[in-house]
């Protein structure tokens, strides 16, 4: 039987970038033949708006923050160039965290598409539709509602949600070991309070 899993992200996050890498590589080796992975959003500048302020996906977008171009343009990815999207995913993250790219900059965002392979227009004609905005608003809102996200990377599966901080890249027998677990709720938090590094 599948299972089916979701994982939330931001590309600014480095924790996200680590859980992600490690899904990529499974997808792309089949490391977890039984698993069909989902990628809804999850805006980091959302969570950080006051409670009488207006949301994200409601402002203007020189008033969105530094994050939610760069989820736009992976919305647009995901939903309509699916075949590129692992390799774009990849790349987005790749662009704050090792070239230090400015991921609010859409000459940025433009780049990375254009250096998987994608038309940087097409993906920015999808972009400023609106369908992505509204794609944000949705699904950050389910994390939230459904799941009681806070932060990403947040696996969800079935009922269960579970936020996971995995400090090395792209292991992909750290998330083997994650999903082991993500259907065991007798535990709710386990959490060092010092790392070894």
């Amino acid at each position: 039987m599948t299972r089916q899993i979701a994982a939330t992200f931001d590309y600014r996050c480095p924790f996200a970038r680590n859980a992600h890498e490690a899904i990529v590589s499974a997808i792309r080796t089949n490391a977890l033949p039984d698993v069909e992975w989902r990628f809804p959003v999850f805006s980091l500048d959302q969570v950080h708006v006051e409670e009488d302020e207006p949301p994200v996906w409601e402002r203007s977008p020189e008033a969105w923050g530094t994050g939610v171009l760069a989820l736009l343009y992976g919305i647009a990815v995901r939903d309509n160039f699916p075949d590129q999207f692992p390799d774009a995913h990849v790349a987005f993250f790749a662009a704050r965290h090792d070239q230090g790219r400015k991921l609010g900059h859409e000459s940025a965002l433009r780049d990375v598409v254009g250096s998987v392979g994608l038309d940087p227009d097409a993906v920015a004609e999808e972009v400023w539709s609106g369908r992505p905005l509204k794609t944000l608003a949705a699904e950050h809102s389910q994390a939230v509602d459904e799941y009681e996200a806070f932060g990403v990377p947040t696996l969800i599966e079935g009922d269960e949600s579970v936020f996971v901080r995995y400090m090395e890249r792209g292991r992909v027998d750290d998330l083997e070991r994650t999903i082991e677990l993500l259907g065991w709720s007798r535990l709710n938090e386990f959490k060092r309070t010092r790392l070894p590094r």
